[in-house]
């Protein structure tokens, strides 16, 4: 009778595994055209900025899934984590930049050669690390032709609508969770369609975990998009959606998942998004002033009496004449500006995203075994930028670690190194996710430029600039700074030198019991 049981049940089980992948509900949603973008052929590069109109910007789509995985810690201790991974941009993410796609590169056909843990199964050792090679798909992950809808007669092949194959987001999403999450950019006006899709926490079964994004601080006027479950949805297991956003005001913002967001936070479930200003598309030698003057003329972003708005980014109260230095080329920027100063000020060479955070070995462990969360006990004691401790925040190129599935996984491929080129300046959107403890961050031998503070341009609203110059900055989590770091001066600042960005928290410099770790790493003069 035992042995019939048996039988009967895996006769069942193996009946009801096609009937669970054909439930799942999973789509992606990237428009070519919308109502405020009509023309699909402006839609995929940034157009220069001129005046308020309807083609300013474009649409861009990212895909990323909901779950859980591994990252290794400065001292080599594997650690697991809830977290978010990639399924759209996959080469831009695993080579440390942000993973957003306009809807030519998203909407492309998901090739049948992904594997679990792509593109680190596909990747070779390089020098120690392992890097992306002869990897180059940045599109949906599963992305596929509706074939049903064709065979209809409803859309013409390859109808991209999408429809898409569950396998692939299942071998690719699974225990590929990274830290921080993948990054987001955007430019001021874009229309942005974010698909989140919950493919499960596998190493916790018991746990029917619903996911959510919300960007924390972001000026968003839908609440349905917001993330706050009890306000807004929250994504199932086996279910995809699609968040829908409008880029109104340039700044460095942050987001993670908000069920249970102390848990959730902790465990990893952060990460960082940065909008760029419309002041970078300006034409090269425009007028920066008058530019942020037609800006004003724009009703989301005009400052005067009329419009019961705290202004943004009022006019500077002196007209430098300056003009535009900044260069856009479908997205690519060669320098830029953190925000619309029209006086120039903000002005960097090359940008840097750096996220700091915490883990608490003892509350993932428990995450991990089935065992009771201590949340009064919660207490850091590793400490993260860019998800990595030192030493390998000087590490180059994704960190890879080997998950619970025997696969290499880029858990961490954001890198944390600021390389600045001799003569040049570097913008660092510095924001903090930590759950339990206050971070200060110290550059030593290149002071500090504060320019923006929780993604609002440092000005009064009389025009004058409040930037101050300081060699520690302190954040809370649930903050972030923007500054800029300065080597113009190649007498002080020569090519070949090196000086540190790290913490004077003494306790904060290490990775759980060893000592000379976390929050430390390298600015590079090259």
């Amino acid at each position: 009778m035992k042995k019939l049981y048996q039988a009967v049940l895996f006769v069942l089980l193996c009946c009801l595994t096609p009937l669970v992948a054909n439930a799942q509900s999973f789509r992606v949603q990237c428009p070519t055209s919308t109502i405020t973008h009509p023309n699909a052929a402006n839609n995929n590069s940034e157009p220069a900025y001129t005046a308020p109109t309807n083609v300013n910007g474009a649409i861009k789509c990212q895909q990323i899934s909901g779950g859980d995985g591994y990252s290794t810690m400065g001292d080599g201790t594997q650690t697991y984590m809830f977290s978010f991974g990639p399924l759209s941009g996959l080469s831009k993410i695993a080579n440390g930049q942000p993973g957003t796609d306009f809807p030519s590169e998203f909407n492309v056909p998901s090739p049948s050669a992904l594997l679990p843990g792509a593109p680190a199964t596909m990747a070779t050792p390089s020098s120690g690390t392992s890097v992306p090679i002869g990897f180059g798909y940045n599109g949906a992950v599963g992305l596929t032709a509706d074939l049903d809808a064709i065979a209809d007669g409803k859309c013409v092949a390859p109808c991209l609508d999408g429809h898409v194959d569950p396998r692939p987001i299942i071998d690719v999403g699974v225990l590929n969770g990274n830290i921080p999450a993948p990054l987001f950019a955007i430019d001021e006006d874009d229309e942005f369609f974010l698909t989140l899709t919950n493919v499960g926490m596998i190493m916790r079964p018991d746990l029917f975990e619903q996911h959510t994004v919300h960007f924390h601080g972001y000026p968003n006027a839908s609440t349905f998009y917001d993330g706050v479950p009890d306000a807004s949805v929250a994504i199932n297991i086996g279910g995809s959606f699609t968040y829908y956003y409008l880029a109104p005001d340039a700044g460095t913002y942050f987001w993670h998942c908000h069920i249970t967001p102390p848990e959730h936070l902790q465990m990893g479930m952060v990460g960082q998004i940065y909008v760029r200003p419309r002041q970078d598309r300006v034409a090269l030698g425009g007028d920066l002033y008058a530019s942020l003057q037609q800006q004003e003329l724009d009703n989301r972003t005009k400052c005067d009496s009329t419009q019961d708005i705290l202004c943004s980014n009022p006019l500077p109260a002196i007209n430098t004449a300056a003009t535009a230095a900044s260069t856009v080329v479908n997205g690519g920027h060669s320098g830029g500006y953190a925000y619309n100063d029209g006086d120039g000020s903000t002005y960097y060479d090359v940008e840097y995203p750096i996220q700091i955070h915490g883990f608490d070995p003892s509350f993932h462990f428990v995450g991990m075994t089935f065992n009771p969360e201590q949340f009064a006990d919660m207490k850091d004691k590793y400490f993260l930028l860019n998800g990595r401790s030192y030493p390998d925040t000087v590490t180059t190129g994704p960190l890879a670690t080997q998950s619970a599935d025997g696969k290499m996984h880029f858990s961490q491929p954001l890198p944390s190194i600021i390389n600045i080129p001799a003569g040049k300046k570097a913008l660092l959107r510095i924001s903090d996710l930590d759950v339990t403890e206050y971070q200060t961050l110290a550059s030593l031998g290149i002071p500090m430029t504060v320019i923006g503070y929780n993604a609002k341009l440092l000005r009064d609203q009389a025009g004058n600039n409040l930037y101050y110059n300081t060699n520690s900055i302190t954040l809370a989590g649930g903050e972030s700074l923007d500054v800029i770091l300065d080597a113009t001066d190649t007498t002080r600042y020569p090519s070949g030198s090196v000086f540190y960005l790290y913490t004077p928290n003494l306790d904060h410099l290490s990775n759980d019991a060893e000592n000379f770790g976390g929050l430390m790493t390298e600015v590079r003069i090259n």
